[in-house]
Order: C-alpha cells, then sequence, then structure tokens
C-alpha cells in the first residue's frame, strides 16, 4: 500500500510592521489617520482560539481599505486581556499589517511617515516567516 504525503505552505503574504507606542489604539489610529490620510475604523475585536473550550483570546483592531487595489490595512493590539498576539514580540504594542498588493516604494513611504509621528516610539519591519508564533497572524 502506498503512502501519501501532504505537505502545505502557510500563506504568509502580507507586509508586518511593528509599532512600539504608549498610546491607546484609538489614539493611535488618530494620529496615523492624520499623517498617512488614511481611514482607520474600529471592528470587532480579533478573536485567537487557542484551545478548544477556552475563551479566545481578544485583540483590539482597525482597518482601513483601499477599494481600487483591494489592498487592506489592519491595526492589530499585540496585547489583549489574556496574553500576547505575538508572545515573541512582547514589547510591541501594535502591529500593522497589510495585505494584498502594495509597492515597495509605497512602503518606503509609509515607514517613513510612521516614524514622523511623535507618539510612535518606534517602527520596524518584519518578516512574517521569521516569527515563531506567526500563525497567529492569519485571518
Amino acid at each position: 500500500m502506498s503512502r501519501k504525503i501532504l505537505s502545505f505552505e502557510l500563506d504568509l503574504d502580507f507586509i508586518l510592521i511593528a509599532l512600539r507606542s504608549p498610546l491607546r489604539d484609538y489614539r493611535l489610529c488618530y494620529h496615523i489617520n492624520k499623517e498617512l490620510c488614511t481611514d482607520f475604523r474600529k471592528t470587532a475585536d480579533y478573536c485567537l482560539p487557542l484551545f478548544a473550550g477556552a475563551e479566545p483570546m481578544q485583540f483590539s483592531q482597525y482597518v482601513y481599505n483601499i477599494e481600487a487595489s483591494e489592498t487592506e490595512f489592519y491595526v492589530i493590539a499585540n496585547h489583549g486581556a489574556s496574553g500576547c498576539l505575538i508572545p515573541e514580540l512582547g514589547s510591541t504594542n501594535y502591529f500593522l499589517m497589510i495585505k494584498n498588493h502594495f509597492d515597495d516604494e509605497d512602503l518606503e513611504n509609509v515607514l517613513l511617515r510612521l516614524k514622523k509621528i511623535a507618539f510612535i516610539e518606534s517602527v520596524k519591519q518584519i518578516d512574517p516567516k521569521t516569527i515563531k508564533s506567526h500563525e497567529n497572524l492569519l485571518f
């Protein structure tokens, strides 16, 4: 009897930017909206179910869409009431996730403009493949 082995690769096709800021999520998004001319809006919290039967971990989430290019932006809190979304990046307060097509030149512009915001202490692009708990970012 022959065996077939099923292998798959996770789709980590998004840009991830780590933000460190002492601001509350709504104040951070206000400053990002002002600097980047975006319109981040609060949506339902991102729920991460870790164990069957246990309460899912919840993280604050804001969304902005560019309909013409189908680009989606998310600001997600790294810290929730019951822990961290990405524990190995515990000093990071928020993540800016960009899904779908985004130009490298535009990305550099976003990074530079985020660094201009006085209330953001650090801005760092992170390769999602290098994060141990990258599965927590798949939704």
